[in-house]
């Protein structure tokens, strides 16, 4: 499948907004929005003009997608799971992204970006209730127990990654046991548990029209 290859700053650039997609390493002062506002291209001046309702529902729908690193046609598809449920369209779609394993894998505090959960997940370091899942789009359901294959645990890269992570708070949805390798699912994320800056109302807008 087709990836974005390039420089992941220009995406947070162009979002207008830090998207954490180097993890960590977003909040040191290299950071590249730190240095420079304005997105790529823009030039010397800035671009004051006021988006119009169709191009901040553009916008929400590909900070998501790059903040979950999710390419259109299967982003598309997540939506149209979401509405054919009876809850709200957005909060079910931003559960569903949430669920897929290689963003739980990067909330659990086992990776510092989403990026590196993916290229772990592929790589066939995790199982999920004892049973070796590589493919980072895997839904995780309550219940679901996701720790580090037996090999993996015995690597100095991977304790040495726990350490670096360790400080990273887990959502309450939930449950990490940094110290056997694993973690687990205690529940399907709520409204109230999502920390990120993504208004999925704009989303489902734009995918309404």
């Amino acid at each position: 499948m087709a990836r974005y290859t390039g420089p992941v700053c220009r995406l947070c650039r162009r979002a207008g907004e830090k998207l954490f997609l180097k993890g960590e390493r977003c909040l040191t002062p290299k950071c590249a929005i730190e240095k420079r506002r304005r997105a790529p291209g823009a030039g010397t001046q800035m671009n004051r003009r006021r988006l119009s309702d169709y191009g901040l529902q553009l916008k929400e729908k590909r900070k998501a997608r790059v903040t979950y690193g999710v390419l259109e046609r299967q982003f598309r598809r997540y939506y149209q799971v979401a509405r054919k449920n009876p809850q709200a369209t957005g909060l079910v779609l931003i559960q569903l992204l949430e669920r897929r394993l290689d963003n739980v894998v990067y909330r659990m505090g086992f990776a510092e970006s989403r990026n590196q959960s993916r290229q772990l997940v592929l790589h066939g370091h995790f199982t999920v209730n004892d049973r070796k899942v590589d493919v980072p789009s895997f839904s995780c359901k309550a219940g679901d127990v996701i720790a580090w294959k037996a090999g993996s645990q015995e690597s100095d890269s991977v304790a040495a990654l726990l350490q670096s992570v360790a400080r990273r708070a887990v959502p309450a949805w939930l449950s990490q046991d940094a110290a056997n390798f694993k973690g687990s699912i205690a529940r399907i994320p709520a409204a109230k548990d999502m920390d990120i800056n993504i208004d999925p109302r704009l989303i489902v807008e734009f995918y309404s029209k």
